[in-house]
């Protein structure tokens, strides 16, 4: 079994920066952890969120009204399903309001909140002013939402988001004319403000986080690239603009032998200096949708030079979580993902693991000792 070790975390930039047992799960110091389940049959579109309570919410949507699966043991088991409302459109992206407990979670350009970890749902009128360019942020395809926690802007809602270009079209004639951007909230998820454009054109379907200093790492998929490789950039104001456009050599947008991408998910893990990214997507040198991997950055999402491959057969669209300390869901890693022996399109599974559990796979740049 390979382990990373305290010295190895720390020629990586990681110092332990707080005690006891949470910490050290963070820091990848517990017993490989790993189990999945299925949590649905059919449908498509994954979101995943861990409430401020530790409860674990995953959503669905496929043309249909918002559906959401609870469980509060952490994963281990799941309730029944409860509809949360909407339809006629796929899912977006969810939220956890860590401030105030609320979630929200978004179907096209139609908000359902609940103020009670979950179990009930309201539509609620909301307000997303466009970017400058008349485009309106829809968080179709995106990762779940994250609530900023430092600088001027803490406490604000941010979740990646897509402009479909003018007419607001999927077809591949618009591709071109398609970029990403996120939408943001100060009042709570009452009013939204569509960030200025994501600096890379063709692009739609993303994922933020939050890095220790207060700077937010975009992800993105890219629809025409024809190497394959996902697209990042940077804020330093809270998401409200996107600079220094880079290619993730380290990461795969899908499926390496086509050039269509597929969502992904990305989040950092609750520690308070550190920045240890997870990352997850599809892991396949051909065409087919199929190898469902996590890859995990110790750097801020500069590298990522650890993968571990999460399911074998066909998969696609993904998405991510942390558990919250002092909760069941402690130390944990929270990965939605569409497959399963049935298909890629056939079922959403739910796995749960932590980072001791992937610092246990794929060694890419020698950071870890055997």
């Amino acid at each position: 079994m390979r382990a990373i070790t305290w010295s190895c975390l720390i020629g990586l930039g990681v110092a332990l920066s707080g005690g006891g047992i949470a910490a050290a799960a963070w820091h990848g110091e517990a017993d490989p952890f790993f189990e999945m389940q299925e949590v649905y049959e059919g449908q498509r579109f994954p979101s995943i969120v861990v409430t401020t309570e530790g409860t674990v919410l995953a959503f669905r949507a496929q043309n249909a009204p918002i559906e959401v699966r609870r469980s509060e043991d952490g994963g281990e088991t799941w309730g029944p399903i409860i509809e949360v409302g909407g339809g006629e459109a796929h899912l977006g992206a969810a939220v956890v309001d860590s401030e105030s407990g609320d979630v929200m979670v978004f179907q096209g350009r139609r908000m359902f909140r609940s103020r009670d970890d979950g179990e009930t749902w309201e539509e609620e009128d909301i307000t997303i002013e466009p970017d400058g360019f008349g485009g309106v942020g829809s968080t179709h395809g995106a990762d779940s939402g994250i609530t900023l926690r430092h600088g001027e802007h803490a406490g604000r809602l941010l979740i990646a988001a897509r402009v479909l270009g003018p007419e607001d079209d999927n077809a591949r004639e618009w591709w071109p004319y398609h970029y990403n951007s996120a939408i943001y909230s100060d009042d709570g998820g009452s009013t939204w403000r569509t960030s200025h454009p994501f600096p890379v054109l063709g692009t739609g379907e993303g994922a933020v986080a939050e890095l220790s200093d207060g700077t937010i790492h975009y992800n993105s998929r890219i629809h025409m690239a024809t190497d394959a490789l996902r697209r990042v950039a940077w804020s330093q104001d809270g998401g409200h603009t996107w600079r220094n456009p880079a290619v993730a050599e380290d990461l795969p947008d899908g499926p390496r032998g086509t050039y269509y991408g597929c969502m992904a998910g990305v989040v950092r893990l609750p520690l308070e200096d550190e920045d240890i990214l997870i990352y997850s997507n599809l892991d396949e040198e051909t065409d087919a949708r199929q190898g469902i991997t996590v890859w995990a950055s110790f750097d801020g999402g500069e590298t990522w030079p650890v993968k571990r491959l999460v399911y074998e057969g066909p998969s696609a669209y993904s998405s991510l979580a942390v558990g919250r300390d002092d909760t069941p869901t402690e130390g944990l890693i929270y990965l939605q993902f569409e497959g399963g022996p049935g298909g890629m399109y056939s079922a959403l599974q739910v796995a749960r693991f932590n980072l001791a559990w992937i610092l246990d796979g794929e060694d890419l740049e020698g950071y870890l000792e055997d």
